[in-house]
């Protein structure tokens, strides 16, 4: 008797140990596989990084702050280019009005008034932006400079009105 309870516990111990075994390969085989997605989707994500990196340095070709040949140009005149930045956006910024339309956009606001939204500072001499009535909407390209009392003069060189889709 003594034998045969010893056998079923001998064949019971084999039985939970291949369960076991069985169970902890298959839980390893599923990490793996989870693993190996994963790592997939990190390359899938390093390559996308490296294509935005990429966009973003040719975004920067065309950028006050990434043009060295602008902020030295100011230096040398003795400005911070930083503050010659936020002096053109809070002028530009400064002519929209609540009861008129922006000076700097050579159309009349047929929806409300023009007022420029966003502006970009392409380098020392040049900028683009983008203006709306809240319906119709376009861009415009200025020319700044500076004289020797700081004072900023902005004039309108081309502008766009994009068609409005019906």
């Amino acid at each position: 008797m003594r034998k045969s309870l010893l056998l079923y516990f001998s064949v019971f111990m084999v039985l939970v140990v291949i369960f076991q075994y069985v169970s902890a390969k298959n839980m390893v085989e599923s990490k793996d596989r989870q693993i190996k997605s994963l790592r997939e989707d990190i390359d899938e994500l390093k390559a996308s990084n490296n294509s935005m990196a990429s966009e973003n340095s040719s975004a920067e070709t065309f950028s006050f702050s990434g043009n060295e040949d602008a902020l030295t140009y100011f230096e040398d005149r003795g400005y911070d280019p930083t503050e010659v930045a936020q002096l053109v956006k809070d002028q530009i910024i400064g002519r929209n009005s609540a009861s008129e339309d922006n000076d700097l956009v050579p159309y009349e606001g047929m929806e409300g008034f023009m007022r420029i939204n966003q502006i970009k500072i392409l380098n020392h001499k040049w900028i683009i932006a983008n203006f709306t009535d809240g319906t119709y909407w376009g861009e415009v390209f200025m020319t700044f400079e500076l004289d020797e009392n700081k004072n900023l003069i902005l004039e309108t060189e081309k502008a766009l009105l994009y068609p409005r889709n019906q």
